[in-house]
C-alpha cells in the first residue's frame, strides 16, 4: 500500500508540475518580413517611405526576427551605425547579409539601423531604422531624408535560417523568478 501512496504521489507531483509550465510558458515572438508584402528592394518612387511606414506600424520586441528577401545577385542588408545610417555609409557594416534571405533576430532593447549593400540605393531610402523599447514597443522611424527625420527609430529585420524562438514566462507567483520556481518543483519531486 505505501508503495502505491507513493507513486500517487509523485503522479500527482509531476502534472502539477506539467501544468505549471503550462500556464508559465507563452512563445511571444514573431518574424516580421521587412516591407510586407514587397520584398527588400528600392521603393516605388510613388512610395520611397514604405520602410519608414512599415515600421511605424510594427510593434517589435526582444526575440522577435526581422526578415529581409531579396534576389542575392541584385542587393544585400547591412546592419550599420546611426552615423552610417544618416550618411548612407556601406563601408564597415556591423552585419552583412547577403543569402537572399536574411534574418535578424532581436536579442536586445535599443535602435538597429538597416541599408541596402547595394550603392546607391540607400540614398533611394531603401534603408530602415527600428527602436525596439524595455516595454516591447517600437519607436517611430523615418527613412526620409533626414531634414524630415525625427529621430525616432523603427523597422524590420532579417531571415536567412530558421528563426530562434525566445519563450518568456509570465510566473504564476508574481516577483519569483520562473527559474526558482522549477527548481523548487524539481526539488519537491525528489523528496
Amino acid at each position: 500500500m505505501g508503495r502505491v501512496l507513493q507513486r500517487i504521489q509523485f503522479s500527482t507531483a509531476f502534472y502539477l508540475l506539467l501544468l505549471l509550465f503550462c500556464f508559465q510558458s507563452q512563445v511571444l515572438c514573431i518574424v516580421y518580413k521587412v516591407g510586407d508584402l514587397s520584398s527588400w528592394g528600392l521603393p516605388p518612387s510613388s512610395n520611397k517611405q514604405i520602410y519608414s511606414l512599415w515600421s511605424k506600424y510594427n510593434t517589435l520586441k526582444v526575440g522577435d526576427s526581422l526578415f529581409f528577401l531579396y534576389p542575392p545577385s541584385e542587393d544585400s542588408v547591412l546592419q550599420v551605425t546611426k552615423e552610417a545610417y544618416g550618411s548612407c555609409n556601406i563601408e564597415n557594416p556591423i552585419l552583412r547579409m547577403n543569402n537572399g534571405n536574411s534574418l535578424f533576430n532581436i536579442t536586445s532593447t535599443g535602435e538597429f539601423y538597416f541599408i541596402s549593400g547595394t550603392q546607391g540605393h540607400c540614398e533611394k531610402y531603401q534603408k530602415l531604422r527600428v527602436g525596439v523599447g524595455v516595454n516591447g514597443s517600437s519607436t517611430d522611424s523615418s527613412a526620409s531624408a533626414p531634414s524630415s527625420s525625427d529621430g525616432s527609430s523603427s523597422y524590420p529585420t532579417v531571415f536567412g535560417s530558421i528563426p530562434i524562438q525566445a519563450a518568456t514566462s509570465a510566473s504564476v507567483f508574481p516577483g519569483i523568478p520562473g527559474f526558482v520556481i522549477r527548481t523548487a518543483m524539481i526539488l519537491v519531486l525528489m523528496l
